[in-house]
């Protein structure tokens, strides 16, 4: 080794060193980009998605948080420090999502490649050895025996032949690996789609009694959530007003049908009447109007001590049953105001909490509905006076009281009743409530998906690809025309010999028939042609 400036220098010829950053990131990649790799990451990805099924998520329901919150105040706060109620939004589900998208394009890309240069390549030449092959047969032919005729019968059923001398090789089944590379392509496919609705996309969810209008802004919405690309006024222009519901059941009270009818203003100076169902969503430009469920707003009537009246029509939430049993809260902050100063006393708030039954039963215990449709209705009520805490200016749910009210002592309880349509009931004060009636409502969810049409396509392509990587199998076979062995006493005088070979490159248990059709096929043509000579 020479020198130079005090330097080693080394000999011309000599292997240079690998650089081990470099070969560190080569295997990285290599490591990133393996189908093991990916489906790792695709198993970890559904393993992540699992919280997000579980726990309910701020972006989908934040009512259901607040609640799982005043349930489990030790654990809530953990959950939310590791992003258990935003788990899609999350920083460890993001570093799954973008890796697994990472892998597969590196592995489809070097698949396409290969595949695209097996598409184009000839079918390969035929082995020495037929007779060594996993399916064989030797066959007689005329003297004029022709590998183009040969050729012919196999094109016919949609074979790639290549003819070489007295060769003839032939390959199916690339539909195979066309389906595995589709497959694998439309994954891809699916997460831009997911990324495309998620960066463009925006969705909101409102609450609409009947009679009622809503517009299509971020603020009347109960919950929305915009997409970071994506501005509050991108937000197409119309408004809504809610006006009939019908909901249909079965004896059995299995729901049979739902449809609710609005009054759509595009706000261009004109509107019109639509209606849509569960499965038939309302269509306003690049918006999507669904129907998520639906209820019941009882029309309650309180006259505080003062002889003054507040009627409001208040919707309760369904609990769950198939009976439309529903809860909710009834509150009355302004009543009982001293006429002589104008002051709230907030130690005289009423509220009322409790069921609305559709269908009540006729003898007690009233908890639950008979009957989803309105055949007896009733709400039964628990009263309370006092401090409702909605001046502590800590945000609460409007469809349920605030137990820390009640707890301390703030808000009592002062009475219960049930009440059908109709009736009164007066409190110890004098004031009464009355229960007028009922409204329709129903649950709106107004979305914008730009890559909904993306995924769609990306699945029934992932599927195609799917069935066809499954069932397709790929198989070549080969036929070679050589003179019969003068001593191998064939009764034909110039007669040649057709040796053939078959060789599944997947697993076909039908292989060996489709060979022997194929064979016969031959034969047959050969047969057909010399006596045509």
């Amino acid at each position: 080794m020479t020198t130079v400036d005090d330097r080693p220098v080394a000999p011309a010829g000599a292997p240079r060193r690998p650089n081990p950053v470099l070969a560190l990131l080569r295997n990285s990649w290599r490591q990133l980009t393996s189908m093991r790799t990916a489906l790792v990451l695709l198993f970890l990805l559904a393993v992540a998605a699992i919280p997000g099924s579980v726990l309910p998520q701020r972006g989908v329901n934040p009512e259901q948080v607040n609640r799982y919150f005043r349930d489990h105040p030790d654990l809530a706060p953990q959950l939310d420090r590791i992003g258990g109620f935003e788990v899609f939004g999350s920083v460890w589900f993001s570093a799954i999502y973008l890796l697994l998208f990472t892998s597969l394009v590196g592995c489809i890309l070097p698949r396409m490649r290969d595949h695209l240069r097996a598409l184009r390549s000839r079918p390969p030449a035929a082995p020495k050895r037929l007779e060594r092959l996993p399916q064989h047969a030797v066959l007689e032919a005329p003297a004029a025996a022709d590998p183009a005729a040969i050729a012919a019968v196999l094109r016919r059923r949609r074979w790639r032949v290549e003819v070489r001398g007295n060769e003839v090789s032939a390959e199916k089944g690339y539909l195979k690996e066309t389906g595995n590379v589709l497959f694998h392509a439309s994954l891809v496919a699916v997460l831009l789609g997911v990324v495309l609705g998620s960066w463009y996309g925006w969705h909101g969810n409102r609450l609409l009694v009947a009679g009622e209008e809503f517009c299509n802004t971020r603020q009347q919405y109960a919950e929305a959530s915009l997409g970071p690309r994506v501005d509050s006024g991108d937000l197409p222009r119309f408004c809504l007003t809610l006006d009939d519901f019908d909901a249909r059941f079965h004896p059995s009270g299995q729901p049979e049908s739902y449809r609710a009818t609005v009054t759509v203003d595009e706000l261009t100076g004109s509107t019109r009447q639509a209606s849509f169902s569960v499965n038939s969503p309302l269509r306003l430009g690049s918006a999507n109007v669904y129907l998520l469920g639906h209820g019941y707003a009882p029309i309650l009537k309180y006259t505080d001590r003062y002889g003054r009246s507040q009627t409001s029509a208040v919707p309760f939430l369904t609990t769950g049953d198939a009976n439309i049993t529903s809860e909710g809260v009834a509150a009355f902050p302004d009543a009982n105001v001293d006429p002589a100063t104008g002051k709230r006393d907030p130690a005289q708030q009423i509220a009322f909490e409790g069921l609305y039954l559709p269908t009540a039963p006729e003898t007690p215990p009233f908890t639950s509905s008979r009957f989803p449709t309105e055949r007896n209705p009733a709400v039964v009520l628990v009263a309370y006076r006092g401090n409702l805490g909605l001046d502590a200016g800590i945000p609460g749910s409007v469809y349920q009281l605030d137990q820390r009210q009640v707890r301390n002592g703030r808000l009592k309880q002062i009475g219960d009743a049930k009440l059908g349509v109709g009736e009164k009931w007066t409190l110890d004060d004098g004031s009464t409530l009355e229960f007028l009636g009922t409204k329709p409502y129903v649950t709106l969810s107004v979305r914008h998906d730009p890559g909904q049409t993306l995924l769609l396509v990306a699945c029934v392509v992932l599927l195609a690809g799917l069935m066809a990587s499954l069932f397709v199998r790929r198989r070549r076979v080969w036929f070679r025309v050589v003179p019969a062995d003068p001593g191998s006493g064939s009764p034909t005088s110039g007669s040649s010999l057709v040796r053939a070979g078959g060789l599944p490159r997947t697993e076909h248990p039908g292989f060996a028939d489709e060979f022997a059709q194929l064979v016969a096929a031959v034969r047959d043509d050969g047969r057909t042609r010399g006596r045509g000579e």
